[in-house]
């Protein structure tokens, strides 16, 4: 004979408001004065975030982050990727201009492609050009 053990799960969702929704502003982007934070600069964030619960023993490995996040394990890998930027690249990131609205002027699949190049030196120069394109230097 063959049990059903159902568990069921009930919980309450609290969101705070914030008056950049009621603009039309992207869902779940943080707020800051003049605008909103670029996306590249929220996935490295959470990035750094991600390294330290395995640091801390909050999440055992990359997989362990995919369970407890509900994200695919590919997706966490594209995500931790940014961390093999060069150090003085990813603070360029983490301090990016807020954007009014629109597109950001730096995409995430750019910088993990500029994180493909593991010399430095090599990304130094793709960061560059980037910017330059970008008009952010």
């Amino acid at each position: 004979m063959q049990q059903n053990n159902k568990v069921e799960i009930q919980f309450r969702i609290h969101t705070a408001p914030r008056a950049a929704a009621q603009c039309g502003d992207q869902p779940g982007a943080p707020a800051v004065a003049g605008g909103r934070l670029p996306r590249i600069t929220q996935v490295l964030a959470l990035a750094m975030q991600f390294r330290e619960m395995i640091r801390s023993g909050d999440a055992r490995d990359c997989a362990d982050l995919a369970r407890l996040g509900g994200l695919t394990r590919e997706r966490i890998s594209q995500i931790m990727k940014l961390l093999w930027l060069a150090p003085d690249i990813q603070i360029d990131i983490l301090y990016l201009a807020p954007t009014p609205g629109g597109r950001f002027p730096v995409s995430e699949v750019a910088m993990r492609k500029i994180a493909n190049r593991l010399a430095w030196p090599d990304q130094h120069e793709e960061w560059v050009k980037l910017k330059q394109s970008n008009r952010l230097a």
